[in-house]
């Protein structure tokens, strides 16, 4: 007989199943603990139970050691079999109906609905057609009605971050991007960033009956990062204009009493009760006005969706702070300023048309004649480096910004997913002029900005530390 080890399930259903584990708190490999006083409580079910038997007509701890090890054996045995049980349960859910016959397992309740849903998504049933007689199927079909009951269903047996996952893999294996334009199919899905990529790559054919709806999905994705990335990006970066503008000789009106006094405690005058200020702390009058100058240029192709959506969220919190002047740009083969639109994030991503060709250097030469003070200006390009325009060019563009002054920054992706495919010898040129090429994630990009606004190094990541394309599923332990 074929054992389950001998089938391969998909790597995707195998992460599914491990994920819908965790959701049960499954004990896993070891099974259940305790079963009535594990750990030598002599309690009822306990080991003293079933080693009771003492030993008859000699020593009394001769006779209870030798039930005790009686006992032992017997617990062992019934957790080395749930162990067994619970690994053919498992390997079960990975390897679908196909796998039912090699690990004599069948499914009932909860397990049976999940290993419907996922086969629904990853296949698992087997039907006639095709030269060979079968071939694999998904079982959601094209009817939006049956897709959103999957939808309810998986939020049902799932946790969020799988269900996250299972609905990108529906969309991307089963071709759903097309019914994500029926209402009542928006409304039942678990909103996340990949989900706010794909509504933007439909957003010109989306119908009005659908509009308001997917606005109302892309608000709560934006408002949620929102809540998780503006406090820290707004105190780090506060911090870095504050000591940027620091100044050893304030105007009266700018002094910052507190630090100074602070600074000069060393002088006090014990005699006088006061303290002598050799060193005044403050900020020159550019501290009410704007400091520093943003530039976010942004790659709009297909790819770098997700990086789109945190850019946006990113450009709406740089713009409210008042000392920062942004401006953000978004490209494929033409180039938007999105810049008026900052004060809604939403507004800036439904203004982008994901996917198309790329034209880094048209970009950059549009956000190069917006510069007024190079010095004072911070351009963050974020882009694969696929160039579909003249490559020299926007590499001279590069250069001539960096000559000027212009603190030049490029991230190759502003994701949780790693680096994506890029182009290296367009990384390499750029990281030649002073410019390293790097991914970035969200939790980065605030160091990222105050090192850039400070002309410090940049906190370039660890190559070697690349961040995993996706992350670790709940209740996944690395294996069956």
């Amino acid at each position: 007989m074929t054992t389950p080890w001998e089938i391969t399930g998909t790597k995707e259903r195998q992460m599914a199943a491990a994920g819908a584990d965790g959701a049960d708190g499954v004990a896993g490999h070891g099974g259940r603990r305790g079963h009535g006083g594990h750990g030598g409580s002599g309690g009822p079910g306990g080991h003293r139970a079933h080693g009771e038997h003492r030993g008859h007509g000699g020593a009394d701890d001769t006779g209870d050691a030798a039930g005790t090890g009686q006992g032992h054996r017997a617990d062992d045995a019934h957790h080395s079999h749930h162990a067994h049980d619970e690994r053919l349960r498992r390997w079960r859910l990975v390897l679908g109906p196909d796998g039912a016959e090699s690990t004599g397992r069948a499914l009932t309740g909860q397990d049976a609905a999940r290993d419907g849903a996922l086969s629904a998504l990853y296949g698992g049933g087997k039907k006639t057609g095709g030269r060979s007689g079968t071939e694999r199927s998904a079982g959601l079909g094209a009817s939006a009605p049956a897709v959103a009951r999957w939808l309810g269903d998986i939020r049902t047996y799932f946790p969020g971050p799988v269900v996250q996952v299972m609905q990108r893999d529906a969309i991307d294996r089963l071709g759903l991007s097309a019914l994500l334009l029926e209402p009542e199919m928006l409304e039942a899905v678990e909103p996340d960033v990949h989900l706010v990529g794909t509504l933007l790559s439909l957003n010109k054919a989306m119908p009005e009956t659908t509009r308001e709806t997917a606005r109302a999905v892309v608000r709560k994705v934006v408002e949620d990062l929102e809540r998780r990335l503006a406090p820290r990006t707004k105190a780090t970066l506060t911090g870095a204009l504050d000591r940027s503008a620091a100044t050893a000789r304030p105007r009266p009106g700018d002094i910052d009493w507190d630090r100074t006094i602070r600074a000069n405690l060393k002088n006090y005058l014990p005699e006088h009760r006061t303290v002598v200020p050799e060193r005044l702390v403050g900020h020159g009058r550019a501290a009410r006005s704007v400091r520093k100058e943003v530039i976010l240029c942004i790659d709009q192709s297909g790819s770098m969706a997700a990086s789109v959506v945190h850019a946006a969220v990113f450009g709406a919190v740089l713009a409210s702070m008042r000392t920062l002047s942004t401006r953000l740009v978004v490209f494929d083969t033409a180039v938007a300023d999105l810049t008026e639109q900052l004060d809604d994030p939403v507004d800036v991503l439904f203004g982008t048309q994901l996917g198309g060709g790329t034209d880094i250097n048209r970009a950059l030469a549009y956000c190069q004649s917006r510069i007024t003070r190079p010095a004072d200006t911070v351009v963050v390009l974020i882009s694969d480096l696929y160039e579909g325009g003249i490559r020299d060019e926007m590499l001279e563009r590069a250069a001539a910004m960096t000559a000027s002054g212009v603190q030049f920054v490029t991230l190759l992706s502003l994701s949780d997913e790693g680096a994506p495919a890029y182009d290296r010898a367009h990384a390499a040129a750029l990281g030649a002029l002073g410019a390293p090429a790097f991914a970035c994630t969200p939790d980065l990009f605030p160091e990222v900005m105050a090192a850039a606004l400070e002309r410090r190094p940049l906190p370039v990541p660890d190559p070697g530390a690349d961040v995993p394309s996706r992350p670790p599923y709940p209740g996944h332990q690395g294996g069956l």
